[in-house]
């Protein structure tokens, strides 16, 4: 299995959710060696890859806490919204859920003992190619603009401005019911619905090959995206506000969401292990290198 050690196994499955028993979500005993997680697109990849170190650096869970048993680490990761996330701890096919959204009052009611850790931060920017005639003559778009845009009131850019080329704007979203969707709905659109014309794309990273393709493209690009893909992606400021790190800590930039980790009770054995490790400097590292902002 070339990239993995022998002593752990990683799995990263984007788009399919693994069924695998899953435990005792987070009241996880000092047998248990296996931990799964499913859900957001945008976190599975990061949580992927501290997973990775994780194992690389400790192979067996008692190397990493000398209470838990010299097993080989086990983690498995997978991928298929926030939504998929939450439903697979409330089904019990995973011990935790990846979600990049608030989480409704409704799904919480749905797990027992309902817990969360947040591990980040993540924005949604307004992205397009770098040739784009629009941003060729303003980095800036309002709140209004957006909606326009989004709505598919203004079907061309020179709608936007006149002295834009008559063509066609290719709206690109997420799909509808993701988690993605649901923030930009609620911080930007409203009670305005995306046009029905939009390109809705089965994950962040088809968003962004879809608006790196095409000039006339725009879509709403994780803020993690948009640093993995400089040069090939730029972003609007929204109200005069760019996405960046200090803006999206302090709130100044609308479009941000939540990372989290959502799962049933405390945690304990090899769970915390990992988490300890995930929340470590280490693991806040990795969080940023990956264009998403940590938190404590």
């Amino acid at each position: 299995m070339k990239g993995f050690t022998k002593r752990a196994i990683l799995a990263a499955c984007v788009g399919a959710a693994m069924l695998i028993s899953a435990g005792c979500g987070f009241n996880q005993n000092a047998q248990n060696t296996q931990l799964t997680y499913n859900g957001s697109s945008t976190l599975a990849p990061v949580i992927s890859k501290i997973a990775t170190d994780f194992t690389e650096k400790n192979k067996t869970w008692s190397h990493a806490d000398s209470s838990l048993p010299d097993k080989d680490i086990t983690i498995y990761v997978s991928s298929g919204g926030s939504g998929t996330g939450i439903k697979a701890v409330i089904d019990g096919t995973a011990d935790f859920g990846l979600v990049a959204r608030e989480v409704k009052d409704s799904e919480k009611a749905k797990i027992k003992d309902y817990n969360e850790i947040k591990v980040g931060i993540d924005a949604l920017t307004i992205a397009v190619n770098p040739e784009n005639p629009l941003y060729a003559i303003k980095d800036n778009l309002t709140k209004e603009e957006i909606i326009k845009i989004f709505s598919g009131e203004y079907k061309t850019w020179n709608q936007v401005d006149p002295s834009l080329p008559n063509q066609e704007i290719i709206v690109v979203t997420r799909d509808l019911g993701g988690g993605a969707h649901e923030v930009f709905q609620q911080k930007i659109m409203g009670s305005v619905e995306v046009t029905k014309d939009a390109i809705q794309a089965p994950s962040m990273g088809a968003l962004v090959t879809k608006v790196k393709e095409n000039p006339y493209a725009i879509g709403y690009a994780s803020y993690g995206m948009l640093g993995q893909n400089k040069g090939q992606i730029v972003a609007f400021k929204v109200d005069g506000v760019a996405p960046t790190d200090e803006t999206i800590t302090d709130g100044s930039y609308m479009i941000q969401r939540p990372l989290l980790i959502v799962g049933k009770g405390n945690m304990g054995g090899v769970a915390d292990a990992f988490t300890k490790y995930l929340k470590s400097e280490e693991g806040r590292k990795v969080i940023h290198k990956m264009g998403f902002v940590p938190v404590n």
